[in-house]
């Protein structure tokens, strides 16, 4: 009779794509990865502020895979509920993390809806930073006598990691969200070739992307139009990530006279401080961008590019004369200063929009792609006259044929991938595929706790 068993419970991240949240239990200690928003057709969905299904007092820490908001939102209300355990990242994850947390709070402070000042306040995030400390990928830390991580390149954001845990003598691969490799910036994910389980995300495991040279096709021609036609380019973007690709993206059309010259405004005060940081771990970045970095170009900076940081620079872009290209978030038009440039020009035949990742059902983001003809911005019917056009190669999520593919690498060794991270269709679809290869996989259902025996 086996008497080696881990419990994994699902708390969040199951059957839909955010709120990252599983639960790994090894006799009396308890570990976390990710804790993260919830998030619908709002910033923050009200589950957010129930209880946790766990005493966040008696974990033992918390292990984080990357710094988008969708897994380590609700550190601070863990840190709220008495959470003192260690914190654990790579080190690019607790400085886009201290970033994120921070414009998180500054977002939830404008709803009056919730408890947000005893939950999402800097107290909290202070206390989460003086508890997180770093270590860099394949550094081996071990938690209980029998349970050991490290942190495996998930080429997804700076930083992003896989999390590879062994239990006595097994291997379990939490994903975390698996990079669109290769990347203009980032290495590529790191194959896993001895998963005996996979907990892995399915954001995309019921479609694929367009190829890269594609994707820049469509960018540099949507440019030149763009000119031609004296328009305006509206990008929606996320702050984390996407803005950097699409800059270096831009530098590497203007620099090499591809696309013409004309006012690019970079309108995100949190996409600017993220991309500082981005230049500070340029050791993150793949051979090719390091290559071009010290032939000495500046990729993050082009003729026509402009940092629009304070509100008042914001309003003035309006008065800038077209052709111009705006780009700010947020990525789904959920917030941020990008409605306000909706609202200004989506009614201009002129105007493109070009949506460049996911768009969870319900966002602003999501009507435009579905071509809705008015849409409400800030309590006001907007009609849209705007071409919307919609890049998915831009996405930062492994697409079904290759998620499909990163499983292969792990099939003689695999037992069971418990499929998360996605929304129902994409996951049973995942699922399906998975189970055509001959491997076992199942979608667990939100808060069923899992024992593994070994």
């Amino acid at each position: 009779m086996a008497d080696k068993t881990i419990k994994i419970g699902f708390y969040g991240g199951t059957e839909e794509v955010t709120g990252s949240n599983f639960l790994i239990e090894d006799g009396g200690k308890r570990f976390l990865i990710d804790c993260g928003l919830i998030q619908s057709f709002t910033f923050a969905d009200h589950r957010n502020w129930e209880t946790f299904p766990y005493d966040a007092k008696a974990i033992d820490g918390l292990i984080v895979t990357h710094a988008h908001v969708d897994h380590i939102g609700r550190i601070p209300k863990l840190i709220h509920e008495g959470f003192r355990g260690k914190i654990y990242s790579t080190p690019p994850t607790k400085e886009l993390a201290a970033v994120m947390l921070r414009d998180t709070a500054n977002i939830l402070s404008k709803d009056k809806r919730f408890p947000l000042a005893e939950i999402y306040n800097e107290g909290n995030i202070q206390k989460a930073l003086s508890l997180w400390q770093t270590m860099p990928y394949h550094s081996i830390l071990s938690l209980t006598p029998l349970l050991e991580f490290c942190f495996h390149d998930a080429g997804h954001i700076l930083g992003s990691a896989m999390i590879h845990v062994k239990y006595a003598g097994k291997t379990i691969i939490f994903t975390g969200d698996l990079g669109n490799s290769p990347s203009p910036l980032l290495r590529d994910s790191e194959p896993i070739g001895d998963a005996d389980y996979l907990v892995m995300e399915s954001v995309y495991g019921d479609r694929n992307h367009e190829d890269r040279e594609k994707r820049r096709e469509i960018l540099a021609s949507l440019i030149e139009k763009t000119y031609q036609k004296k328009g305006i380019l509206l990008i929606p973007t996320f702050s984390l990530e996407r803005v950097q690709e699409l800059l270096y993206e831009i530098d590497g059309l203007v620099e090499n006279s591809l696309v013409p010259t004309m006012p690019i405004f970079l309108d995100s005060p949190l996409a600017i401080e993220l991309t500082k940081i981005y230049k500070d771990h340029q050791d993150y970045f793949n051979k090719h961008t390091q290559f071009i970095i010290s032939a000495g170009d500046d990729i993050f900076n082009f003729p026509g590019l402009k940092e629009t940081f304070r509100t008042e620079e914001s309003k003035n872009i309006f008065n800038v004369p077209a052709p111009k290209i705006i780009i700010a978030g947020s990525g789904m038009s959920s917030g941020g200063r990008i409605l306000h440039h909706e609202k200004n020009y989506l009614a201009d035949p002129k105007t493109t929009v070009l949506l460049t990742g996911y768009q969870t059902p319900g966002t602003l983001g999501h009507k435009l792609q579905e071509g809705a003809k008015t849409v409400t911005i800030f309590g006001e019917n907007t009609p849209v006259a705007a071409e919307i056009v919609k890049i998915s190669g831009y996405s930062g999520h492994k697409d079904s044929d290759h998620l499909v593919e990163f499983v292969e690498k792990s099939k003689k060794t695999l037992e069971k991938v418990f499929v998360v991270m996605g929304e129902p269709m994409a996951s049973m679809h995942l699922v399906s595929r998975l189970k055509e290869k001959g491997v076992t996989a199942i979608v667990p259902k939100m808060g069923e706790v899992i024992t593994l025996s070994f």
